[in-house]
């Protein structure tokens, strides 16, 4: 039987207009310190963001996500944040914000393959 371990995850969320707290899960960040393991997965629903605003500019959105993957994956192009370590940039990605994009609370869990626990949790809480 495979080793479990912990792991913390956060669900990513486009809030087009902060001040009415509506918002649309778009994506999934995982950490699993133990296995030096940072991933996050999002896909933007361009008509179900649109439904929540239709002014919302996705262009502007995907850039924002694009900058989460590349802190995610360590790139230098994310700028300094994705040169922190693993644990500080998962720290900042889910930190609280009043922005256009937020994460949820962070949650833990257990877990033997987090690329397979941040497919599930894509499919359950951004897909469904």
């Amino acid at each position: 039987m495979p080793d479990n371990h912990i792991f913390e995850y956060a669900t990513i969320r486009v809030v087009p207009r902060v001040e009415r707290g509506e918002f649309l899960n778009v994506g999934v960040i995982v950490f699993c310190k133990r296995l030096s393991y940072l991933g996050i997965k999002y896909a933007l629903n361009k008509d179900r963001l649109k439904a929540l605003y239709q002014e919302i500019d996705i262009a502007d959105i995907k850039c924002h996500m694009e900058s989460f993957e590349k802190i995610c994956k360590g790139d230098a192009s994310g700028g300094p944040i994705a040169l922190l370590d693993l644990p500080s940039r998962f720290r900042w990605l889910t930190a609280r914000r009043s922005t256009i994009i937020q994460s949820s609370e962070v949650h833990p869990g257990l877990c033997s393959n987090p690329d397979n626990t941040l497919e599930k949790l894509f499919t359950e809480l951004v897909l469904a």
